[in-house]
């Protein structure tokens, strides 16, 4: 039920022909109006792949999981990048040392001690460093 209130009205607002389903071509001028580019080919496509009734229209529900799955996905984005800047040399891992010198570059001098406190806590196979799913877990 939060999903339909927190996106009703937008839903809404694109739902051009009022007739409580977004359209391929309603939902590429939503994409538009969100700043982003989307053919007419790609809306069907979204459509389809969102589509859960058959009806090759987007209500209310199946709209706000499609707008959910586009902001994880955003922030998975983030975090990658995050991620990136903290790990040392494409290792795939953040080990005491590397987390200490962002945070560093950050303005927040830690002692390697302190960086290490700060791994374990989230260190799940306790191998000593952070592998992405660790990461993510301490940034949630």
């Amino acid at each position: 039920m939060e999903a339909h209130h927190r996106y009703e009205s937008v839903f809404n607002h694109f739902d051009l022909d009022k007739d409580g389903k977004i359209s391929p071509s309603e939902l590429q001028q939503f994409v538009r109006a969100m700043g982003g580019e989307m053919s007419l080919a790609e809306a069907v496509g979204v459509v389809e792949t969102s589509d859960e009734d058959g009806d090759r229209l987007l209500g209310l529900e199946e709209f706000a999981r499609l707008v959910e799955g586009g902001e994880e996905e955003e922030k998975m984005e983030g975090l990658t990048e995050a991620f990136r800047m903290y790990q040392t040399e494409d290792t795939g891992r953040i080990t005491p040392k590397s987390l200490k010198r962002m945070l560093s570059r950050l303005g927040d001098k830690r002692r390697i001690d302190e960086c290490e406190a700060m791994i374990s806590a989230f260190d799940l196979n306790g191998d000593g460093v952070l592998d992405f799913h660790e990461f993510k877990l301490m940034m949630s």
